[in-house]
């Protein structure tokens, strides 16, 4: 599986004002306390969460705006420092600011994809040596999954199987060298991930099975894990694909 699911731009981009959407009606509930309470990460508020949402929508609006014009920048000015203190210096913001913020920055994403021509779709940009389309199925992932993160009430059960399924591709690189993980889930026939001679049978409902892979919680025994008919403890899997490298 690669990062592209079978989505058309065009759904791609409604797939993302969807995705927009659901953390846009998170802003407008949002009160002072609420911000300060802790997230789904481990050692993350809610404002946090907000501050790395409001910073990666503005990465991917400067890598769709210099690519429209034919030039590349790097995903975060200043770089990835640069991109942790402002994590930290937003989460104290307060729950106006982190609408206006957020809100703003989501403008600015979604106006450069609207703006967007069907030739510059496979444009050049920074981020993973990819392509503007690239940074628009990141998009989709970054607000998807940090809605959930948020623990509000959201969570992966209102993944859509689209997004699942493009979710396990993407981080198919997780999956040790020397596995292969089979994904059995309640969608369709099994998903094959990785290509090592120790294979693994994993199975869950597909919004778990994403969540799992993404290293997000689910229920106790949400997902389970057998090999060679004897049930076993989950593997153990890879960091999260860099930002600075190609997906698989």
């Amino acid at each position: 599986m690669g990062t592209h699911a079978a989505l058309s731009d065009e759904r791609l981009v409604t797939e993302i004002d969807s995705a927009a959407a659901g953390i846009r009606a998170e802003l407008e509930r949002l009160t002072d306390d609420s911000v300060g309470q802790p997230s789904e990460l481990p050692g993350w508020t809610r404002g946090h969460v907000l501050a790395h949402i409001q910073g990666i929508c503005t990465a991917m609006a400067r890598q769709v705006e210099y690519a429209r014009r034919g030039e590349k920048v790097e995903l975060y000015e200043g770089g990835y420092e640069a991109r942790n203190r402002a994590i930290e210096d937003g989460a104290v913001a307060t729950a106006d600011q982190h609408r206006d913020r957020v809100g703003a920055a989501l403008d600015r994403a979604l106006g450069q994809l609207a703006a967007i021509e069907p030739g510059d779709w496979d444009r050049p940009i920074t981020y993973r040596n990819g392509v503007v389309r690239d940074g628009g199925y990141a998009l989709w992932r970054e607000l998807v999954i940090h809605h959930s993160d948020l623990g509000t009430g959201c969570t992966q059960q209102e993944w859509s199987e689209d997004f699942c399924r493009h979710v396990l591709g993407f981080l198919e690189p997780r999956v040790p060298a020397a596995n292969t993980f089979v994904l059995r889930s309640d969608r369709g026939g099994p998903i094959r991930l990785g290509s090592g001679g120790d294979e693994v049978l994993v199975d869950g409902r597909l919004q778990d099975l994403a969540a799992w892979l993404a290293g997000r919680p689910t229920g106790h025994g949400a997902v389970r894990a057998e090999r060679g008919g004897e049930a076993v403890p989950l593997p153990e899997i890879g960091p999260w694909p860099s930002a600075g490298v190609p997906a698989a």
